[in-house]
């Protein structure tokens, strides 16, 4: 498994515009390319973070943009785009409430 976080400072009140067009971009993502989904958080620094995960590193890297409208939403609302992290998957406990049980260590 494969992860990658994602950090954006934004423009201020374009806040609304730029979920849109994560929310269609990772839909679209989801859909087209194979990947497990997406998470979108507002850091209490002001920032926005979106953690996505993948079966591999390959199958991101062959991802093409497949939604072109909601990328173009995401751009004209980011003033600054961070540095992406990748990562590795160790272990997964990452659950709704009542759903870990039976979880098994991973490898």
């Amino acid at each position: 498994m494969f992860a990658v976080i994602y950090r954006w400072r934004l423009r201020p009140g374009m806040e609304r515009q730029f979920t849109e067009g994560w929310h269609r971009v990772t839909v679209a993502i989801h859909a087209r390319c194979g990947s497990y989904g997406s998470r979108l958080h507002r850091a209490d620094d002001g920032t926005w973070v979106a953690y996505a995960r993948w079966p591999d590193e390959e199958s991101r890297e062959r991802c093409a943009v497949p939604d072109p409208q909601g990328i173009a939403m995401m751009v004209e609302a980011i003033a600054e785009r961070l540095p992406e992290i990748r990562m590795e998957l160790v272990d997964d406990l990452l659950a709704e409430p009542g759903r870990l049980s039976g979880a098994t260590p991973g490898p």
